[in-house]
């Protein structure tokens, strides 16, 4: 492989790696907010033994977060120099605002939040939390306007004289429509991702009938989330596709393996094509349902990848701009059955643990601990989706990936970066599942209440 294919390699591992603790953090921030809400309101100890013991583990996610995500700021300058040079002036932008708004405000009541039980009064305290999960929303949204500019640029113009897109409209960089579909789609599956997470942890537990007083609560919290998100991203998914057909039809004819235009065009359950993916030798489809999701009409027209082939050679000179079919194909269609399979099992649990239950089952337990690997991996084919669908693009109708690869780091020096990385991520994929195992299985923390009850704004001490 040559330092291009290298370089895309390590940029897919560490975000894919990165992507894996972003949307549990942004999720399970707001959930233990909202517990630590019903602590304060109810002032049950069972919300409270809830908070400590789901924001132990939100913490330790958080961290491994941050830790990943570093990386991924210095790739740009180390393997994707020409790229950082071409977009720098408008790609920067939106990620300053998060890393000077968005990040500070997280981290900064995060702290305040770890370190001001028994020293802030509880309103306060529950206010640290809630402002630190709103920040986690606010990062969330600023990188997702960076890249959704890389999917549909907006509010730039590009200076040939200097040989780089210059902006002219942050505005409209940060209400780009792209990022207002992306963005509600992502956030969902987060709280998708999240309450699977509680959802496992909790059931893990109740086969053992271990803390029945706080798992079960929170086991019915996890499924309801798990399907109340998963109805969310079903609905954003839908507007998302919508957007992605009229800005960029060839995904979406990727995602399908449409090869010719159609209308009213048909949704491919399973399709078998050639090894490079260049035609379609059989399939099972079900009619006018790809023209509903890309169009809204039953009747819409779906442009084929070979119509568009024709037309992109026509508008952006000869080359190859279909993106690899198989891979565009496969992540569309695990993504949705990752997360549709999450949606069911939360739904049996819910319905086996209605009016008190504790089902004996084995497979209910078993099924209910495996949904927390369903979001993450519907996550990860979702970005791997929406990023290999792009291709041959970094920037979408604008700059190629084969423009964007530094042009003096040779193959030799991001492979041996590729290499180091990965067993970077390793070690740190270890520690990160030792830390979440050790304390998931320690279960929720005893608290012992203080002899000055009165005083409703105290809080609660802890014995561990």
């Amino acid at each position: 492989m040559d330092a291009l294919d290298l370089a895309r390699w390590q940029f897919a591992i560490v975000t894919v790696y990165h992507f894996i603790f972003v949307p549990i953090t942004i999720g399970l921030s707001a959930l233990v907010a909202g517990l630590q809400t019903a602590w304060v309101r109810t002032g049950r100890p069972d919300y409270l033994r809830a908070t400590r013991f789901w924001g132990k583990l939100f913490l330790i996610n958080f961290a491994m977060g941050v830790v990943t995500g570093i990386v991924q700021e210095f790739q740009f300058g180390m393997n994707w120099s020409a790229y950082s040079r071409f977009v720098g002036d408008i790609f920067g932008a939106p990620l300053a605002i998060e890393g000077l708004l968005a990040f500070f405000l997280e981290s900064t009541f995060l702290g305040l939040w770890i370190f001001g039980w028994d020293r802030l009064p509880k309103r306060v305290h529950l206010a640290t939390i809630w402002l630190a999960s709103i920040g986690t929303m606010l990062s969330a949204y600023f990188i997702l306007a960076a890249n959704s500019w890389m999917q549909h640029p907006v509010g730039y113009t590009v200076n040939t004289e200097r040989g780089r897109a210059e902006l002219n409209d942050i505005g409209a960089v940060l209400t780009n429509s792209t990022a207002l579909v992306t963005f509600p789609h992502t956030i969902t599956a987060c709280f998708l991702t999240a309450g699977a997470l509680m959802l496992a942890v909790s059931a893990w537990h109740l086969r053992r009938r271990n803390q029945v007083e706080v798992f079960r609560p929170a086991l019915r919290l996890g499924a309801w989330v798990v399907l109340i998100a998963g109805v969310g991203v079903l609905i954003t998914g839908d507007l998302q596709a919508r957007v992605m057909t009229e800005q960029q039809p060839m995904k979406m004819a990727a995602a399908e393996a449409l090869y010719q235009t159609d209308q009213p065009a048909s949704f491919s359950i399973f399709t078998i094509g050639s090894l490079d993916g260049r035609e379609e030798v059989a399939s099972v489809r079900i009619p006018s349902l790809l023209s509903f999701m890309a169009t809204g009409s039953p009747n819409g027209e779906v442009e084929g990848i070979n119509d568009l082939q024709r037309q992109y050679t026509e508008r952006y000179g000869a080359g190859d701009y279909v993106p690899y079919v198989p891979v565009t194909y496969w992540s569309f269609r695990l993504m949705i059955g990752f997360g549709a399979l999450a949606m069911a099992i939360a739904a049996v649990a819910l319905w086996r643990t209605r009016k008190g239950r504790l089902p004996g089952g084995r497979w209910l337990w078993i099924s209910a601990v495996a949904t927390v690997a369903m979001p993450l991996l519907a996550n990860s084919f979702g970005w791997i989706f929406t990023e290999v669908g792009r291709q041959p693009w970094t920037v979408f109708g604008v700059f190629k990936t084969s423009q964007s690869v530094s042009p003096t780091v040779g193959a030799g020096t991001v492979a041996t970066s590729l290499i180091v990385l990965t067993l970077l991520y390793g070690v740190l994929a270890v520690i990160e599942l030792t830390l979440i195992l050790r304390y998931a299985r320690a279960g929720a923390p005893e608290i012992v209440v203080p002899h000055d009850e009165d005083d409703e704004d105290r809080p609660l001490a802890f014995a561990y």
